[in-house]
Parts: C-alpha cells; sequence; structure tokens
C-alpha cells in the first residue's frame, strides 16, 4: 500500500485525536468493556493460524494484537490516523501503518479477515467505505463491522443523563459522525454481495459494574460541550456522583456488530 500523507480531520486534530486530554483512557476503557464480545465473535468465524488481517482503525492494539497471536502463520496490518498507541514489536506477523484509509486502497483479495470497531460511523463516505472494503477481501474471506447505535437521549429515566447523551450525539454531529447509521449495515453488507450475513447486538451499560467506560468519554468531551454551552458544570458534578449510586443504572447505547463473507471462487469447469 502506498502510504499518503492523513487529511486533517476532527479526529486528528479535535475531540477524538491522540492529542486530546485523556484519549488513552477512553480507548483503554473501550477495550476493557468490548473486546470480550468482540473476541467471541471473531471465534465464531473459524480464524485459521494463516489468515492475513486487516484491522481498521487499531486504536490501542488490543484486537490488531490478539489476531496476531491466533494468525502466528499469518499477517496483521493494523492502520489508524495516529500509531502512538500501537506497538509493532508485540509480535512478529504484526504490520503497524499510519494512514487515512479513505485515501488509501489495497490489493484486491488481499485479505481473509477484515475487522473495525467505531470506525465507520466516523467516516464522511462510510457507505462506499464498505464497498472498497469488500473487495479488499479474498475469496471466502471475512468483514466484520462494530458500531455504536446511540439511543434517544429523552428516553433516559435520568435527567441529567438525557442532558449529557444529547450534548454528546450534537458534538459527534457536528464531527459528522452518524451513530444511528449501524442500523442499515447488515443490508448494505447483502447489497456488497457478501453472504453468510449476520449480527448481533452488545448493550452498553452506564453505571452499575460498568462505572469506569462512560467517565472518560464524557470526561474528554466536556471542555467542548462546556464552550458550547450544551452542558454545565452542575451536569458534570451531578453526572460524577450518580456514578456512585449503586442504584444508577442506564442503557446508552447498544454496540451492533454486523459482518458477512465473500462468496469463495467457483472451481467449476465449463
Amino acid at each position: 500500500m502506498t502510504q499518503r500523507p492523513a487529511t486533517t480531520t476532527p479526529y486528528n486534530s479535535g475531540m477524538l485525536s491522540n492529542d486530546a486530554d485523556r484519549e488513552r483512557d477512553r480507548l483503554a476503557a473501550i477495550q476493557r468493556n468490548v473486546d470480550t464480545f468482540t473476541t467471541g465473535l471473531l471465534d465464531g468465524l473459524g480464524i485459521e493460524p494463516s489468515w492475513n488481517c486487516l484491522e481498521l482503525g487499531a486504536g490501542a492494539g488490543s484486537i490488531a494484537y490478539w489476531l496476531a497471536e491466533r494468525c502466528p502463520d499469518g499477517r496483521v496490518v493494523g492502520v489508524d490516523l495516529d500509531t502512538r498507541h500501537l506497538d509493532a514489536s508485540r509480535a512478529a506477523n504484526l504490520e503497524i501503518q499510519e494512514a487515512d484509509i479513505t485515501r488509501e486502497d489495497y490489493p484486491p483479495g488481499s485479505f481473509d479477515l477484515i475487522h473495525a470497531r467505531y470506525l465507520f460511523c466516523h467516516l464522511p463516505e462510510r457507505d462506499e467505505m464498505i464497498a472498497r472494503a469488500t473487495r479488499w477481501l479474498s475469496p471466502g474471506g471475512w468483514l466484520i463491522v462494530e458500531e455504536p447505535y446511540q439511543l434517544p437521549g429523552h428516553t433516559s429515566p435520568f435527567p441529567v443523563v438525557q442532558r449529557l447523551l444529547d450534548a454528546y450525539q450534537h458534538r459527534y454531529q457536528q464531527h459528522g459522525a452518524d451513530l444511528t447509521w449501524v442500523r442499515g449495515l447488515p443490508a448494505l453488507l447483502a447489497r456488497n454481495a457478501l453472504t453468510e450475513v449476520a449480527f448481533a447486538a452488545n448493550p452498553g451499560c452506564m453505571g452499575g459494574l460498568d462505572k469506569d467506560r462512560w467517565l472518560p468519554l464524557i470526561t474528554q468531551a466536556a471542555p467542548g460541550l462546556l464552550a458550547d454551552g450544551l452542558i454545565t458544570e452542575a451536569d458534570l458534578a451531578e453526572f460524577a456522583a450518580l456514578l456512585k449510586d449503586p442504584a444508577f443504572i442506564d442503557i446508552p447505547q447498544v454496540t451492533i456488530s454486523a459482518w458477512g463473507r465473500r462468496p469463495a471462487e467457483s472451481t467449476a469447469t465449463a
């Protein structure tokens, strides 16, 4: 793949860039809370030791490292706009690439498995990027994409959560993200000629036994939300107090994971 300079986007210069305060905390919180679900789905695809894998939006690297362990005879490419949290020395078969995937391409049929998590909803031409990713699959290869479906803020039983989630989603929309796009993903995979299309859902928890995931996300977004007048310091203090209440349990979003397979080439002769 020929690397070109990455474009400037809200994700390499703004709220979710690696220059943002506590971005490493945010990525770590996601990994702690979602990796078990993700690796369970990947295991179900029957990963072979010789597979070549592509991890799009590799973040802090946990899934890329996991794939490298599972595919010792293959190759794993982890790509991200900013790779400062990725360590290529973790495995001999791991390659780290710093690139903007919307401006890059891979030869058709390069990968047996392509995985992305919390990436496509942020891309301006997300449907076209799905189509491109399907072309990078080898015959019989799998594409699995995991994205958040944000539940409407006003449906929360907690007024402060209503305000925070409405502000959070508004901020993401300003960045060009679509936190409901994933609903159409299974159909999109099928329209791109993938077969064996299936999906699963993983509800996110705010509060309860999962007190750590949302605090880094809200804390990182807080300066921008405050500056825009979308929330107040009192809202943040109320939310921090609410997280300490054992009776506080909410469901802010659901992660929907969808996958499909490129048909194997026919071996029949005319």
